[in-house]
């Protein structure tokens, strides 16, 4: 296995690229739905090519675990909004 430290650090459960408050889930997810070069996924988020490598093999060896997390968020999110609705502040 690859030390991805160098690129990659983990806070609160979330990986994110080393550095940027840009979640590994992200890169990820842009790879996926447009298919684009690492060049361009590169210039799209201000990355190195090397970030977007280490971004994307972080993803692809702890998928299970970042989808799961994004799953959680996801749904954290959604509880948050219907109690929000149901509730509002002002």
């Amino acid at each position: 296995m690859i030390d991805l430290s160098k690129y990659i650090e983990v806070k609160d459960s979330h990986a994110h690229v080393r550095g940027r408050r840009l979640p590994v889930a992200f890169v990820a997810a842009a790879e996926r739905s447009d298919h684009p070069s690492i060049t361009e996924l590169a210039y799209q988020f201000t990355l190195s090519e090397e970030q977007v490598l280490a971004a994307l093999l972080y993803y692809r060896e702890h998928q299970v675990e970042i989808d799961a997390q994004d799953a959680a968020d996801v749904q954290q999110s959604l509880e948050m909004n219907q109690q929000f609705r149901k509730h509002p502040i002002l």
